[in-house]
């Protein structure tokens, strides 16, 4: 028996989880070896990509109904104090926000990308608002857009382009939410680059990048100059956002491993601390504004073709 198995249901801080080892029976509950513990959200489906509301009081996440990656897919935020469950956007298509700085408070939006005929582009929509309130933001003939975030201001969003049904040549886009100014490429189509999240003071953004055969994590100015690459070794490195103080990066990484965990390092490179201690699959990891706690993913083995992940959240040191 876990330590933890006695109780199932408790409040930790005001907010509601649902221990990972009250259930004698699930073979999930001894794969854990960290603090972490499972949201108790009451909804079926894959819980994926979650993003801490700027206030720290909630998180935002994409719900998709029939399995991990699986459309269609809803967006959702569970206020964690009271475990109030509010559906923000579903409309039947594949809507889905990025981990990091997808919830701005300056404009108090959430911006996501749907897959709404005839192709992915971004919405956003404000924090409180009902599903069909969401407005769309980036349109092209030629190019999908996926994967956006803020910048700090929430003038701007970054986002993730290709052309029109093909999966690789990712480009970080860059676009003014007033539509003052045209669409800014920051990278090249043949890097395949993906994921950005904009950095808590905006002069960085970081990006993962597809060299050499495996996934990085890089950096570069907002403008596409003074491109960095962060983190080393084997192993593919994804899931990206920075941390509230802006001095480290946050993601996933399955280096030494059978599946990814989380990962912490400095934005000038070095070893990095392994975040999460877990048998099975942690990612698309986003981190409190306190730094306080991280939020994530998380599945016991391959998620890919399974009914989905859950939402975990481990309290670390700031």
């Amino acid at each position: 028996m876990t330590k933890n198995s006695w109780i199932c249901n408790f409040t930790v801080l005001g907010i509601f989880f649902l221990q990972t080892g009250c259930n004698e029976k699930d073979p999930e509950s001894y794969l854990r070896h960290d603090s972490a513990s499972k949201l108790n959200i009451p909804v079926s489906g894959s819980m994926q990509n979650p993003a801490f509301s700027p206030d720290g009081r909630a998180i935002v996440f994409t719900q998709y109904r029939s399995g991990y990656n699986k459309g269609p897919a809803d967006i959702m935020i569970i206020n964690l104090k009271t475990g109030k469950l509010d559906t923000l956007v579903m409309d039947g298509s594949a809507n889905v926000n990025l981990p990091g700085s997808s919830w701005n408070s300056q404009n108090k939006s959430i911006v996501f990308s749907s897959s709404r005929d005839p192709h992915d582009e971004i919405y956003i929509i404000n924090d409180g608002g009902k599903p069909g309130d969401e407005m769309q933001i980036t349109e092209r003939s030629d190019y999908m857009a996926y994967e956006p975030t803020f910048s700090p201001d929430g003038a701007w969003i970054v986002f993730e382009s290709h052309p029109v049904d093909v999966e690789n040549q990712g480009v970080i886009m860059k676009y003014k939410l007033d539509h003052s100014t045209t669409y800014q490429a920051l990278t090249n189509a043949d890097d395949d680059c993906r994921q950005p999240n904009w950095s808590p003071a905006g002069d960085y953004i970081l990006f993962q990048k597809y060299e050499n055969s495996q996934w990085d994590i890089w950096i570069m100015s907002i403008d596409g100059s003074n491109k960095i690459k962060i983190t080393s070794g084997a192993g593919d490195k994804t899931d990206a956002c920075f941390t509230n103080d802006g001095k480290y990066i946050i993601y996933s990484c399955d280096s030494d491993l059978e599946f990814a965990n989380i990962y912490k390092i400095s934005t000038q490179g070095g070893n990095p601390e392994r975040l999460t201690n877990y048998e099975g699959y942690d990612g698309a990891p986003s981190i409190s504004f306190d730094g306080s706690k991280i939020a994530f993913e998380s599945y016991g083995g391959d998620p890919d073709d399974s009914d989905g992940t859950s939402i975990f959240i481990l309290e670390i040191e700031n």
